[in-house]
């Protein structure tokens, strides 16, 4: 081999070296943006966002973001806030945030997906949503937080406040958004419809397995909250949403009596009350924003 042909291998090699290299750092700086939240976690730089309020929207069994995109362009598009983060909870609990968190957004948002989006264990998904507090805690010091949930994300939220909601080393929640919340059964699995009802002291009649656990441990939910509990009724007979009884969603009262800072019911009646179309209902995206802001 000549001494120029051994010149090109050599740079060719040198060129193929620098490109893996390139590559193996935007590999690792790409794994640095997946948090494992424990004691040790590195969360990069920290960005203090502990001055305003972000809201969080979960959406429900099965669901993804498209649950939630319609009310977060509504929020953009007519009450000034903006979408700042997406946070990704994997299958394993780890969180992934992408997006940035400018210093002058006053009203800001973050769109919570569930990778394991048909995971009923609570227990479970409370804790996943425990490391997203924490992440958000750790990387942008938040102190508060509103939360919009639909179906199933009712559960994961409130089972975590049941839990955490009162601890003081973690931020606390300002204001709830409930819509078609099963905290006392769901229609074809735990409940029928008709069966139930609230009884003169605002209880349910019938428990099922998870008001009982929410309803032992109520003392938890942190005090000062304010709520909105939106429901649907399908006026097709059934009393619910399709899924969803009316007296199941509005059994959330009795769980937060004289701990709520304020609580108000809003039933939706008539073919928009469906279960799915709650959260892709005009009136629902102007509820929402003028309770939050």
């Amino acid at each position: 081999m000549t001494k120029k042909r051994k010149t090109i291998v050599t740079l060719i090699i040198g060129v193929f070296c620098l490109l893996l290299a390139a590559g193996a750092f935007c590999f690792l700086r790409q794994e640095k943006q997946t948090y494992q939240v424990d004691s040790k976690a590195d969360v990069g730089k920290v960005e203090n966002r502990g001055t305003v309020v972000p809201t969080l929207y979960l959406h429900g069994w099965g669901a993804s973001a498209r649950s939630t995109n319609s009310m977060i362009a509504y929020a953009e598009k007519h009450n000034g806030a903006q979408k700042v983060l997406t946070a990704t909870i994997l299958r394993d609990g780890r969180v992934r945030l992408k997006g940035a968190w400018a210093a002058n957004v006053k009203r800001p948002l973050i769109q919570v997906v569930m990778q394991d989006n048909k995971n009923g264990d609570y227990y479970q998904t409370r804790e996943w949503f425990y490391n997203l507090i924490v992440l958000l805690q750790k990387k942008y010091r938040i102190r508060r937080y509103n939360i919009v949930a639909h179906s199933m994300g009712n559960l994961t939220t409130i089972f975590y406040q049941m839990k955490y909601g009162s601890r003081k080393n973690l931020p606390r929640l300002q204001k709830q958004v409930d819509l078609g919340g099963h905290f006392d059964g769901i229609i074809g699995m735990d409940d029928q419809p008709n069966r139930n009802k609230i009884l003169a002291d605002g209880r349910p009649k019938y428990l099922n397995k998870s008001y009982k656990y929410l309803l032992k441990n109520r003392k938890n939910y942190p005090r000062g909250v304010a709520i909105l509990n939106i429901f649907g009724n399908k006026e097709d007979g059934t009393n619910s949403d399709g899924d969803v009884s009316v007296v199941s969603a509005r059994s959330l009262a009795y769980l937060v009596r004289g701990r709520a800072r304020s609580y108000r019911e809003v039933e939706i009646k008539g073919a928009n009350g469906q279960h799915s179309k709650l959260h892709e209902n005009p009136r629902v995206d102007r509820l929402i924003g003028n309770f939050l802001w």
